[in-house]
């Protein structure tokens, strides 16, 4: 099972108008966190937030990368998943709350496959009075803003 998610990862690639290919995938643990408690689902949705989040910071910042590898590490919601919640019933998708977070890592290419940069990333929320208001990912999300921001920033100055 753990292959497939590693797989449904991989193939998230989105071509930026700039010509950036954004590759998505997941770490071992992660992709097992995915299979065995989060959900499928989950992980297509941190993928897609991360693709938008870094064709929107390369476009601000001007940067044009030929190849940009993203691994997902860790990310924990704010709010119990859905297939948290079809797990265990106990979970109240509005009242359960959980301090939240995503650590990413990058690979960036130019045209010729040389590697231009590296980029490791996390972010958790530690105070859980920080949560009341958050969905299911905003951690994460927040997370996977900060870092799309600070790797364009460091090709921008290189």
């Amino acid at each position: 099972m753990k292959t497939i998610f590693a797989a449904i990862g991989t193939l998230a690639i989105l071509q930026t108008a700039a010509a950036t290919e954004i590759a998505v995938t997941y770490s071992d643990e992660f992709a097992e966190d995915l299979a065995d408690n989060l959900g499928e689902r989950e992980g297509e949705i941190l993928t897609e937030d991360i693709l938008e989040d870094l064709e929107y910071a390369f476009e601000k910042a001007g940067v044009d990368p030929a190849k940009v590898d993203v691994e997902i590490v860790n990310a924990k919601p704010n709010r119990p998943t859905l297939e948290q919640i079809s797990a265990e019933p106990g979970l109240d998708a509005f009242r359960s709350i959980s301090l939240g977070g995503m650590k990413l890592n990058a690979t960036v290419y130019d045209a010729s496959g040389d590697v231009v940069a590296t980029q490791e990333y996390g972010w958790f929320e530690n105070d859980i009075r920080d949560v009341i208001g958050s969905g299911v990912w905003t951690d994460a999300n927040r997370a996977s803003r900060r870092f799309a921001n600070k790797l364009a920033k460091q090709l921008s100055t290189s």
